[in-house]
């Protein structure tokens, strides 16, 4: 587990935990339990969570800390249920650029079968000297 990336209140509340982390590649898990829909099955919301918890945690080490990424695209086909175990989330850069940052993410269940497919945009913005 990594212990110095800016975990946000979110990723507590949903159980992520991340396992790698470059701009090139951040690797995080999540459970199941927990961020289920009502019958059971993994919430393609949670799946949303995860993915653009990972495409930003890789935004903001592309950006450094001059840049602030903010979300404006997320997108993502859901291909399988799963009820139970971990997930685990695979974010890769599709474009890396000065102002904005795309990311796939491939979310795949405990036997590697893909259960998402995400992409999320990040535009870059420019840390303000004066908190604007």
């Amino acid at each position: 587990m990594l212990t110095d990336l800016p975990v946000s209140e979110l990723d507590t509340r949903m159980g992520i935990t991340y396992v790698e982390a470059t701009a090139e590649r951040v690797v995080a898990t999540m459970p199941v339990e927990g961020n289920t829909q009502p019958v059971g099955l993994l919430h393609g919301g949670a799946s949303c969570v995860l993915a653009e918890s990972l495409g930003s945690i890789a935004a903001t080490l592309h950006g450094g800390p001059d840049r602030m990424p903010v979300g404006v695209d997320i997108n993502a086909t859901h291909h399988r249920a799963v009820r139970s175990g971990l997930v685990t989330g695979v974010a890769t850069p599709a474009h890396r650029g000065r102002s904005f940052a795309t990311y796939d993410i491939v979310i795949t269940d405990e036997a590697g079968q893909r259960v998402c497919t995400a992409r999320i945009t990040c535009f870059l913005r420019p840390v303000s000297t004066d908190n604007t």
